[in-house]
């Protein structure tokens, strides 16, 4: 297995719970944490939230039962294990859960989608100077039909919404499978947005559930955005009409943790920064960050990070001093408690 990922494993979290047949009752059940940090400052650093964890495979597994049992898109688990047959995982084999994440930077109100990664974070204000961290993957639009990236608010919320098919969507169902139907019923076992719908005031797109879960961490959709039946359904009342949002776009993120700087990329699915290395040091040259970091480790991480955060910092020993009287403090580094970024609730 690969460098990072090896070095990732030191630092997991065993995974103790397997099944190895699962269900609709399974799903729902599972555990989704949240994740509570002291409100980012404008203009910082992101933090880092959740811990990677290993799973040991069981007969019967498949890795699109794991994400979504963990919370995950089929792109993440894939990415993270890329040398396993995602259908019949080795009996036995060890597996990487990719459940940690740089938030991305700098929208922490409110719903925000990063595209690149297919993943909703949530944010919402916590106490004393706290907010309050959700993150789901989803499913988002096919290369034909892109989730486009821009800001939004919550115009509206619908349990068992009918699904009014849009008249270049319906001419593709009739040549593709000869269906003319110009709506389905909420409810309906076909209707592919689900039993719950957030509506957004970006004209034509929407978050909601799905009728075909496995297309979580895909680009299936006409450009709207899916969750997993259970976890659109723990969203759903958490998110107040009027709530601001944005889709962005954001295939490299950079992070701290304990004073550390790291970097998480993804694969860059519209096309848009094809060249991630040079996408990478801009970002750090923007934020005054270059100096501070180690470029073979970023490298290294671009080719091999598996979608999960790696180190970038500059061992110690080489690390410029900081000028007199200005501590050791990365620039924008919040320098919050360790014990404040790990901490996580159950909902």
């Amino acid at each position: 297995m690969r460098v990072v990922a090896t070095t990732v494993m030191l630092l997991a979290v065993i995974v103790g719970q397997a099944r190895a047949e699962y269900d609709e009752a399974t799903f729902y059940a599972k555990t989704v944490p949240s994740y509570t940090i002291p409100t980012p400052v404008p203009g910082s650093v992101p933090p880092i939230i959740g811990k990677v964890q290993v799973y040991r495979v069981r007969k019967g597994d498949t890795l699109m039962d794991l994400a979504r049992l963990y919370s995950l898109g089929y792109n993440e688990i894939v990415e993270a294990n890329p040398d396993l047959d995602p259908w019949v995982p080795p009996i036995g084999a060890t597996i990487l859960l990719p459940t940690e994440w740089v938030l991305p930077c700098c929208n922490y109100n409110g719903i925000v989608v990063n595209i690149p990664e297919m993943r909703l974070f949530f944010y919402r204000p916590g106490p004393d100077g706290t907010t309050i961290v959700h993150t789901f993957p989803v499913g988002l639009g096919r290369d034909e039909w892109r989730t486009p990236s821009g800001t939004f608010k919550v115009t509206g919320k619908t349990v068992n919404p009918q699904w009014n098919i849009p008249e270049s969507i319906r001419k593709e169902h009739i040549e593709e499978r000869g269906d003319p139907r110009t709506f389905i019923p909420g409810g309906d076992p076909d209707n592919p947005l689900g039993k719950y719908r957030l509506e957004l005031t970006l004209p034509g797109y929407r978050i909601h559930g799905t009728n075909i879960p496995w297309g979580v961490g895909m680009q299936v959709s006409h450009g709207c955005i899916r969750l997993y039946p259970e976890d659109i359904e723990r969203l759903f009342p958490m998110v107040p009409v009027g709530v601001p949002g944005e889709f962005t776009y954001q295939p490299v993120k950079i992070g701290t943790r304990d004073g550390q700087l790291y970097a998480e990329a993804h694969q860059d699915i519209y096309g848009y920064s094809p060249a991630l290395y040079r996408t990478s040091w801009d970002l750090l040259e923007k934020r005054g960050l270059a100096t501070s970091v180690d470029q073979k480790r970023l490298e290294s991480g671009l080719h091999d990070g598996g979608g999960m955060p790696f180190l970038i910092s500059l061992p110690s020993s080489a690390r410029p001093s900081p000028p007199p009287g200005t501590g050791a403090s990365l620039p924008g580094d919040q320098r919050a408690p360790t014990s404040n970024l790990h901490q996580a609730r159950v909902d």
